[in-house]
C-alpha cells in the first residue's frame, strides 16, 4: 500500500478516519465555546486557557491510570463507548448554571477518556492497515490539521449564532456521530492482551515499554524536541501581534506538507537516510529569530520548520516496530499523552522565559535547546544498518501485562 487512494480502498480505514474528523471538529468547537463562556464568566484569560486545553494536560494523568484498557477491550466496543462517554460529557458542559468546579472535574474525565481513546484508535489503525501505519497516520494527521482549522472557523460562528451552550451540543452531537460510524463501520475484533484493566496493569507496561533501551531514546525523541518547538509557536502572538495568524497558518502549511512527503513519496530507504535531518529541520529555522526577522522572513522560517514536523511520524514508525503487538495501543496512547503534556509544559516554559527575556529571544532559546537535545538524542536513534536474523518488526523487548 503505497498511496493515498488505495488507502481509502481499505474498507476499514475509511470509517476511522471519518469519525477521527467528527472528534477533531468537536475537540476544536468544544475547546473554544468552553474558553469563550468561561472568559465571559470569570474574566480570567488563564482559566480561560485552562478550559480550552484542559483535556489535553489531563491526558498523562490517564496515561499512567488507565491506558492499559487501550489494548484490553475490544477495540470497536472501546472506541465507540469512549465516543459515547465524551458525547455525554460534552452535554453535560452545556447545562446551564454548572459550577466552574463542575466544568473542570468534567474537563478531567473528557481528557481520561481521550488518553485511553487515543491508545485505542492507534492501536486499532495498526490493525487496519498493516505495513502502511505510516501512511495511515499522514492521512490522519493531515485531516486532524484540516479540521482544527474549519473547526476554529465554524466554532467562532457557532458561538455567535448558538451560543456556547449551543455549540458545545453540537459538539456533543459530532462525539454522537462519531460513536455510530465507529459501531456501524467497523468488525469486531478481539482484545490485543488479555486480563483487566487496571493502573497495576498500566504502571506494569508503562515501567516495561520505558526499560527497553531502543524504546526510551524514541520516546524521548517524540516528546522533547516537538514540545520544545511547540513552545516557539505559542510565542507567536507576542512577537508578532499583527502576524500571528500568518505564522501559525505558515506552520499549519509547512506541516501538512511534511505529512504528505513523508507518508507518500519518501521511499523507506530514504526516510532512515533523512530522519536525522528532519529532526534538526525543526528547530534550527527559528535560530535566527533573535535577529528579528521581518514578517515574510519569520511566515518563510516557520512554514520550513514545521516540515520537520514529520519527523515524529518516522519515529511513530520505528515506536511501532520495537513495541509488541499486544501492548501497541498502550505504547501509542504513551506516546499521544506524552507528547501533548510536553507540548503544555513547553508552552509554559516559553511564556516564562519571554517575560524574563522577550518573545524573539526565548524563541531562540527554545530552538536551540530543541537542536541540542536532538544531537544528543542522535547517536541512541541511529538505526541499525540491518535487523538480525529471524527478528520480525515488534518482535524485540516483548512487554507483558
Amino acid at each position: 500500500m503505497h498511496t493515498y487512494r488505495q488507502l481509502f480502498r481499505t474498507p476499514e480505514f475509511t470509517p476511522i478516519f471519518g469519525a477521527t474528523c467528527l472528534q477533531s471538529a468537536a475537540g476544536t468547537v468544544v475547546g473554544l465555546a468552553l474558553a469563550t463562556d468561561v472568559y465571559a464568566r470569570t474574566g480570567s484569560p488563564f482559566l480561560a486557557a485552562v478550559s480550552m486545553f484542559g483535556p489535553a494536560l489531563a491526558q498523562m494523568a490517564g496515561a499512567t491510570l488507565l491506558l492499559s484498557a487501550a489494548d484490553r477491550w475490544p477495540p470497536r466496543a472501546a472506541a465507540s463507548g469512549l465516543a459515547l462517554l465524551t458525547a455525554a460529557l460534552t452535554a453535560l458542559l452545556a447545562l446551564p448554571g454548572l459550577p466552574l468546579a463542575g466544568v473542570f472535574a468534567v474537563l478531567l474525565a473528557m481528557g481520561l477518556a481521550a488518553s485511553v481513546s487515543g491508545g485505542v484508535r492507534a492501536g486499532l489503525l495498526t490493525d487496519v492497515v498493516a505495513d502502511a501505519y505510516l501512511l495511515g497516520r499522514s492521512a490522519l494527521n493531515i485531516s486532524n490539521g484540516a479540521m482544527q482549522i474549519a473547526g476554529f472557523a465554524a466554532g467562532s460562528a457557532l458561538v455567535t449564532v448558538l451560543s456556547p451552550a449551543g455549540t458545545l451540543l453540537t459538539g456533543a452531537g459530532f462525539h454522537l456521530a462519531a460513536a455510530l460510524v465507529i459501531r456501524l463501520g467497523l468488525t469486531r475484533r478481539a482484545a490485543r492482551a488479555s486480563g483487566r484493566p487496571s493502573v497495576a496493569a498500566t504502571w506494569r507496561v508503562n515501567a516495561r515499554l520505558w526499560a527497553i533501551p531502543r524504546v526510551r531514546p524514541v520516546y524521548a525523541g517524540l516528546w522533547l524536541p516537538n514540545g520544545l518547538i511547540v513552545g516557539c509557536e505559542a510565542l507567536f502572538v507576542p512577537f508578532n501581534p499583527a502576524g500571528a495568524g500568518l505564522l501559525l497558518a505558515g506552520s499549519a502549511l509547512g506541516m501538512l506538507a511534511g505529512d504528505v512527503l513523508a507518508g507518500r513519496f519518501l521511499p523507506p530507504l530514504w526516510r532512515r537516510r533523512l530522519a536525522p535531518s528532519l529532526r534538526l529541520l525543526l528547530a534550527v529555522p527559528y535560530l535566527p529569530f533573535a535577529l528579528r526577522p521581518s514578517p515574510a522572513i519569520a511566515v518563510s522560517l516557520a512554514v520550513i520548520a514545521a516540515v520537520g514536523y514529520c519527523s515524529t511520524l518516522l519515529l511513530q514508525e520505528r515506536l511501532v516496530e520495537l513495541t509488541p503487538d499486544e501492548n501497541r495501543g498502550q505504547a501509542l496512547g504513551l506516546h499521544s499523552s506524552g507528547m501533548l503534556t510536553m507540548q503544555a509544559v513547553c508552552a509554559a516554559l516559553a511564556g516564562s522565559l519571554a517575560e524574563l527575556t522577550s518573545p524573539a529571544t526565548a524563541i531562540t532559546l527554545l530552538a536551540a535547546a530543541s537542536v541540542t537535545v536532538t544531537l544528543l538524542l542522535a547517536p541512541a536513534l541511529r538505526e541499525p544498518t540491518a535487523r538480525p536474523a529471524g527478528v520480525r518488526p515488534g518482535a524485540r523487548g516483548r512487554v507483558s501485562g
